[in-house]
């Protein structure tokens, strides 16, 4: 499926042209126009990548930055006219994975989306939590010598958890990227799923340590077994 992206820059015409030269590279782009909107955008459907404005009407880009990573770590790109050394730092020290300066060559700037996403979003090929391996590609489970069978739904399930670890996915998001609903049903499918799952990959279902419920709405794959809390 193509990497979401969410571009903040309140500059219309820049957004336009980075939108439409975006969705031309079969990228799936939203657009928001100041920080209040971004930070609605990131919590109502995590984008795969940031590209992010700093000079914003109303409060900055720097300010909004941790509010933006509060559904887990997503990849930034920082977009400015500020070329002074002390801003980009900042940025960089708040977790950009790049910087830009305005004005800016478009080719070199979606060169650079593509690399940070190349580096932040790699198809996993092989998923290791505890003793037990996921093959992605022969699409068989082990833990240790022994199969675990998952059915397709389960399996692309904890593929797409599994593109996204660390990171909270929305109840709503896995219904609409996985189940394929075009809205949002009242069901417990994804529920029922996520239990099946634990009790074939966690040591202890009842005590998760791989797939945590995070805040009642979201699920989070940590596959070194570490709580999103502590991180």
């Amino acid at each position: 499926m193509p990497a979401r992206i969410l571009v903040v820059e309140d500059d219309i015409a820049l957004a336009r042209v980075l939108r439409d030269n975006l969705a031309f590279q079969n990228f799936d782009v939203e657009w928001a126009a100041d920080a209040d909107a971004a930070v609605a955008a990131v919590r109502a459907r995590p984008p795969d990548l940031i590209l992010l404005d700093i000079m914003l009407p109303g409060r900055s880009g720097f300010d909004v930055f941790g509010l933006l990573h509060q559904n887990g770590r997503i990849p930034v790109i920082i977009l400015t006219a500020l070329g002074q050394t002390t801003d980009k730092l900042r940025g960089l020290s708040l977790g950009a994975d790049d910087y830009v300066t305005k004005p800016f060559d478009l080719e070199e700037l979606l060169a650079r989306v593509h690399v940070v996403l190349r580096r932040t979003r790699t198809l996993i090929e092989r998923l290791t939590m505890g003793n037990v391996t996921v093959d992605f590609r022969a699409r068989t489970v082990k833990s240790g010598r022994h199969m675990i069978h998952l059915t397709n739904q389960e399996f692309e399930l904890l593929k797409y958890l599994a593109a996204r670890r660390e990171r909270v996915v929305h109840r709503s998001e896995l219904l609409r990227e996985v189940w394929k609903y075009p809205d949002t049903p009242i069901t417990r499918s994804v529920d029922h799923a996520i239990a099946r799952l634990r009790k074939k990959i966690e040591p202890n279902p009842a005590h998760p340590v791989f797939i945590h419920t995070v805040h009642g709405d979201g699920y989070c794959l940590t596959p070194d077994g570490e709580s999103p809390q502590d991180r």
